[in-house]
């Protein structure tokens, strides 16, 4: 079962005066403590608007930036490192962001018992670690069971979006997500890279270097069209 294998590792890293400041004084009023019980999102963003949920947001960069050029939707971030929380809950504080929260917690977790069903308007995975060496990839966090869950928690016609950088863990994500039925592929194969997601300057950098990435965008069909494509 996909919930007893982590899909991260939880190192030492360097943590700035800053970030450890935020974590202190800022994740008591945009942080969402982790516990067993389903969250009532429009109570705890205070409004009726499209939820778009980010599973492992790194240092915060894109989710902040998307949430400032998208007040109309509310964003959740999960992340477990502990720098990456200080430095969104920093920006949070700085752009004054007030459709942004954050858990701080192991992601699969958090799927299987925070979320409700019909929840969600879209699912944000960008650039999750890929575990590269064979032996490894049953810790890759994309997998079906995984991605059988993400699809409950979707409205009909929500999305699921998926960027990497790894080639082979692309096809990986692209075949796991083309077989789950509740799913359809918003393009042939890869999408393009939509507006709404800002180049990072990793991404750039590897771009520049002819590195490739991929993108990755399914909807969930209605009930109709699913009951169709498995008859």
């Amino acid at each position: 079962m996909q919930q007893s294998i982590r899909s991260f590792v939880l190192r030492q890293g360097r943590i700035s005066n800053a970030q450890r400041r935020a974590c202190d004084t800022l994740l008591p009023r945009y942080g969402i403590p982790y516990s067993e019980n389903t969250l009532e999102l429009n109570r705890i963003f205070g409004r009726n608007a499209p939820k778009i949920l980010e599973i492992g947001f790194g240092m915060g960069d894109t989710t902040a930036a998307i949430a400032q050029q998208h007040p109309e939707n509310d964003y959740l971030g999960i992340e477990v490192h502990t720098p990456g929380v200080g430095s969104l809950l920093n920006q949070i504080e700085k752009l004054e962001l007030t459709n942004l929260f954050i858990i701080q917690y192991d992601a699969v977790k958090v799927i299987h018992h925070m979320l409700p069903a019909d929840s969600l308007d879209g699912i944000h995975v960008f650039f999750p670690d890929p575990w590269p060496k064979a032996r490894h990839h049953k810790r890759r966090l994309l997998q079906s069971p995984l991605i059988a869950r993400l699809c409950t928690l979707l409205k009909t016609g929500g999305y699921i979006h998926v960027a990497t950088d790894w080639e082979d863990y692309a096809a990986h994500i692209l075949q796991a997500l083309s077989q789950q039925p509740l799913l359809r592929n918003t393009a042939s194969d890869y999408a393009p890279r939509p507006d709404y997601r800002p180049l990072t300057k990793f991404e750039q950098r590897g771009l520049k270097l002819g590195h490739g990435v991929w993108d990755m965008i399914f909807e969930k069909k209605m009930k109709e069209d699913t009951l169709i494509a498995t008859n």
